[in-house]
């Protein structure tokens, strides 16, 4: 999930997955719990990932020491892209989550199910113009047109509709969102505090965002476009 991915995906369904290929043997499932790791940088990558449910962090240490978060994994991504034969972050588990691991040999050597096939492929095209522009947001959006756009697109994947309100949870900490948008966490604060004061969000809780007005927050998301 970057700022700017498009919510045009298809949420991954384990059954339907596994059973779309001509072998069972090409899939496994596989349940993460809190704080469990699905691949390290330089891991050899054997296999893509299909997220079913959870959240994902993936991220990569700097040459500085310094941490990014390159993406939020959500239920609908498939992540793992290798970089050549390897996996090129560490991506951790940051809710309980499931994925289908679709093997990569099966993939190379065109085995197993056409649409499979394809669905990867899109998702790999998709991966790369989002990252395009995220790299794009980070150079040019002041902090609030990155915080709104990023509760924009957290709100449209993984957010419920209460009324005219939007709910929409928050699993990652404010570190990580200071990472993941090149901010420091005192800015996240001070911004998500602004969107509250403007009564366009309300905060229920450190973990959960109530978005009141969303119209005001795609005006601010896009105040220099």
């Amino acid at each position: 999930m970057y700022v700017t991915l498009s919510s045009e995906f298809s949420p991954a369904n384990a059954d339907i997955c596994v059973a779309h290929h001509a072998s069972v043997a090409a899939t496994q499932r596989k349940s993460l719990s809190v704080g469990t790791h699905l691949f390290r940088e330089g891991d050899m990558a054997n296999n893509i990932y299909e997220i079913t449910s959870g959240v994902f962090r993936l991220t990569r240490v700097l040459d500085n020491g310094r941490r990014q978060v390159i993406a939020f994994g959500l239920p609908g991504d498939i992540i793992g892209f290798p970089n050549g034969t390897f996996h090129h972050s560490d991506c951790e588990a940051i809710q309980s989550a499931e994925v289908i691991a679709h093997r990569r040999h099966a993939l190379d050597t065109l085995e197993g199910d056409h649409r499979t096939h394809q669905r990867l492929l899109h998702a790999a095209l998709r991966e790369i113009s989002a990252m395009q522009d995220h790299f794009m947001m980070l150079a040019r959006k002041s902090a609030i047109e990155k915080v709104a756009s990023f509760l924009i697109t957290l709100a449209e994947r993984i957010g419920t509709p209460i009324g005219s309100y939007m709910t929409c949870a928050l699993p990652m900490s404010r570190a990580d969102i200071a990472d993941f948008l090149g901010l420091t966490i005192e800015t996240v604060s001070r911004t998500l505090t602004r969107l509250r004061k403007q009564n366009i969000i309300a905060l229920d809780t450190s973990q959960t965002v109530l978005i009141k007005d969303m119209d005001a927050l795609v005006t601010a998301a896009q105040a220099s476009d």
